[in-house]
């Protein structure tokens, strides 16, 4: 059973396997094992997160490309959904009507980048990317009277999912089941179904064609089989679920802007550091990358503010854990797993479990 929901593809490593095990829980059970506001929108952030980085390792991990135009498709979906519910009549047909559209403009503009860069050198495919990408963020700040400009658009949701409502008169083992918890569930399930849809995916034949396509893209062509088409709908696979990640985001914070969804920064210390951080090619990378990313930009600069107090009157190591420096151990964290852990957390313990 739990073979064929993976899509036959197991952990293959027994810490691993214990890992993605208790982040399930944890996520499963986020509003009863971390009550609060600000803890369940990080596990919320997470799950959409774990969709974004799944996605993008579809593209890079699995075919080879380095595109920097993922940002922009997070951006539509947010997008989609915030300008549906505030131009429409709020409630669950603007959120289908904004998902749908969203959906479509980004299987245009995905199939469009496919078909006239992908031809070019990986370099050009790229920069092509990142041409689309920051187009795309000056029209959604320049369109104000659409997009909100760079204030963004605030709107509600439907009551259902609006903070005052409530589910049951009682708590719940002490948690009070309201608008916000039900997003929540909203979310972890859309995340959950989407992450095993892009297993499955990247399991099937088709998947196995991406593969043959990085691993020797000359011979995967002398197969017969055609490299632009196959990049293509890979792409175009990256874009949709990265749109209905930024769907999801929309969702949970009621509001879009473009730092919230399609700025660079987004691209580079998310998204991208997520992926290499967890293991490129494997999914299950990008989700563990995700996690700890969230984690990092939400926690460890109050991590390090208690860290500094407690090293007070120590030489230097107040100063040099200082919470305003936490970019700065960031990127040492980056720079440490890329150095000792080049095929990323998941490459790593696969690794050791084949020579244990």
């Amino acid at each position: 059973m739990l073979d064929h929901i993976l899509s036959g593809d197991r952990p293959r490593s027994r810490i691993l396997a214990a890992l993605l095990l208790a982040a399930f829980v944890c996520l499963a059970l986020a509003p009863f094992l971390f009550p609060g506001t600000k803890a369940l929108g990080v596990a919320a952030r997470i799950c959409i997160f774990i969709v974004l980085a799944a996605s993008y390792d579809i593209v890079l991990g699995y075919t080879g490309i380095v595109s920097f135009a993922h940002a922009m498709f997070f951006g539509i979906g947010a997008y989609g959904v915030a300008i549906a519910l505030n131009q429409m009549e709020v409630g669950w047909l603007a959120i289908g009507v904004g998902v749908v559209c969203a959906l479509a403009i980004s299987a245009v503009l995905a199939t469009l980048i496919g078909f006239i860069s992908l031809r070019l050198r990986a370099l050009f495919f790229s920069m092509v990317t990142l041409a689309f990408a920051s187009f795309a963020l000056i029209v959604a700040t320049q369109l104000r009277d659409l997009t909100g400009g760079e204030d963004g658009l605030t709107f509600s949701l439907p009551r259902m999912l609006s903070p005052g409502f409530r589910l049951l008169a009682e708590p719940l083992f002490g948690v009070r089941i309201d608008g916000r918890v039900i997003t929540y569930y909203l979310v972890f399930a859309a995340a959950t179904v989407l992450f095993l849809l892009m297993l499955r995916i990247v399991n099937s034949p088709f998947g196995r064609v991406l593969q043959a396509i990085r691993e020797n893209e000359f011979r995967a062509q002398a197969l017969g089989f055609s490299i632009v088409l196959h990049r293509t709908l890979a792409g175009v696979i990256g874009a949709l679920m990265a749109t209905l990640a930024g769907a999801l985001l929309a969702i949970v914070l009621r509001y879009n802007g473009p730092a919230a969804s399609m700025s660079f920064e987004i691209m580079v210390d998310s998204i991208l550091l997520m992926t290499v951080v967890g293991g490129m090619g494997t999914l299950y990378g990008p989700m563990l990358g995700a996690i700890i990313i969230v984690l990092a930009q939400y926690y460890l600069q109050p991590g390090m503010a208690l860290l500094s107090g407690v090293l007070t009157g120590i030489p230097i190591l107040p100063r040099l854990f200082n919470p305003d420096r936490w970019l700065l151990w960031l990127g040492v964290l980056f720079v440490v797993i890329v150095y000792f852990f080049p095929t990323g957390l998941v490459g790593r313990l696969r690794e050791r479990a084949r020579t244990d």
